[in-house]
């Protein structure tokens, strides 16, 4: 099997981080905050420092780390936590639903919301447009799931600042595979997955905020701190994160982490090679249609003119034993600005553990397709 699939989960962990889950299963399965016991603080510890190698890896000194159970919680928590009638936010049409659906549902609650199309190098420009008296937030992802392009977070945070609003940024396909430092970017809020490019298991994601910055809770219930007061505490992290929080799943996160603090720079480079031969290697077959650019970071999709995307996909698995996403990759908009909201698109999504191999199986693949 020849696995293009980790945009929505990254396929070969590391061993560090499997042999960690098997020691979590059998040996560090209490409960922290919960418990005085000795095993219960030991689990502590390893949520602790899990929090303290997030803000390392992140560059994120001034930041608190909620965990969640995945991205799309954490882009709920930030937006839900954050905006009230009244308010005004803007997004973009490179979004996944995390972020879209959550907006339309607070729409009915009576929070106006504007949505930019346009090409990202414009971005800042157009998002300017749409700022007014009431707008609260801006909301952008770092990578489209999409093309793999990547928005320059950069001049967002500055643009946002300059007109002292909240800049929430969607993190799931960036983090673990481009460098992203929150000191220097001074993004406010910032989503992650753990199962992507962090290397960890499903189950467990997470939201960085900048100290100062206030989120409502989401949830209420058991915080293991304050028990006697029946109203949901907003401190951070213990008031956001009701409930047992997923333990396992943050231990194998410590793992990924770890590993990527040890590695990430090689990483980088190996998907940065990987990515360039790959989109070289699909630009030279003219019958495909691309929607990524020579920039795209690990995402490219494309479509072969005349085939719907998902028989495209059920090939390259049935015939070819290749793994690939086809269809609308849960963010509509975007398939609307590139006029592939009836057909979607095929979808390649590299890791570190990839090979140029593997991408010539897959260009093979394509011609033999193509051909039949």
């Amino acid at each position: 099997m020849i696995y293009f699939d980790n945009a929505a989960t990254s396929f070969k962990k590391p061993i560090q981080v499997k042999n960690t889950i098997t020691l979590a299963i059998n040996k560090l399965t209490a409960n922290p905050g919960r418990s005085g016991h000795k095993l219960s603080q030991q689990v502590a510890e390893i949520v602790f420092d899990t929090r303290e190698k997030l803000k390392q890896f992140f560059n994120a000194e001034n930041y608190d780390v909620v965990f969640t159970k995945n991205c799309t919680e954490a882009l709920n928590l930030a937006i839900f936590g954050s905006l009230k009638a009244g308010d005004h936010v803007i997004t973009t049409c490179f979004e996944h639903n995390s972020v879209l659906r959550p907006l339309e549902k607070l729409k009915s609650n009576g929070v106006e919301v504007d949505v930019v199309f346009c090409e990202k190098d414009n971005l800042t420009f157009e998002i300017e447009k749409f700022i007014k008296s009431n707008t609260k937030m801006i909301i952008t992802t770092a990578c489209s799931n999409v093309t793999g392009e990547c928005i320059d977070i950069n001049e967002v945070s500055k643009l946002a600042h300059k007109h002292n609003l909240l800049y929430l940024v969607d993190g799931a396909q960036s983090s673990g595979h481009i460098d992203i430092d929150l000191t220097k970017t001074n993004i406010d809020l910032y989503a992650f997955a753990g199962h992507k490019g962090l290397l960890a298991s499903t189950g467990v994601g997470g939201l960085l905020i900048k100290k100062g910055i206030t989120i409502q809770p989401m949830l209420c219930g058991g915080t293991g701190t304050d028990s006697e007061n029946l109203i949901q505490p907003n401190d951070i992290p213990e008031g956001l994160e009701a409930g047992t929080i997923p333990t396992l799943p943050i231990i194998s996160l410590n793992a990924g982490i770890s590993f990527l603090l040890k590695n990430f720079q090689n990483i980088k480079k190996i998907e940065e090679n990987l990515s360039n031969y790959l989109y070289n290697q699909l630009k030279n077959l003219k019958f495909l249609k691309i929607y990524s650019k020579t920039d795209s970071k690990n995402v490219f999709s494309f479509n072969i003119e005349g085939y719907d995307s998902a028989l495209i996909a059920n090939i390259l698995n049935d015939e070819f034993g290749i793994c690939v996403r086809s269809g609308l990759h849960c963010a509509p908009l975007i398939h609307k600005k590139l006029n592939t909201i009836e057909t979607g698109a095929v979808r390649v999504s590299l890791d570190f553990f990839n090979t140029k191999q593997e991408i010539d199986e897959l260009i093979n693949a394509l011609i033999k397709i193509y051909k039949m």
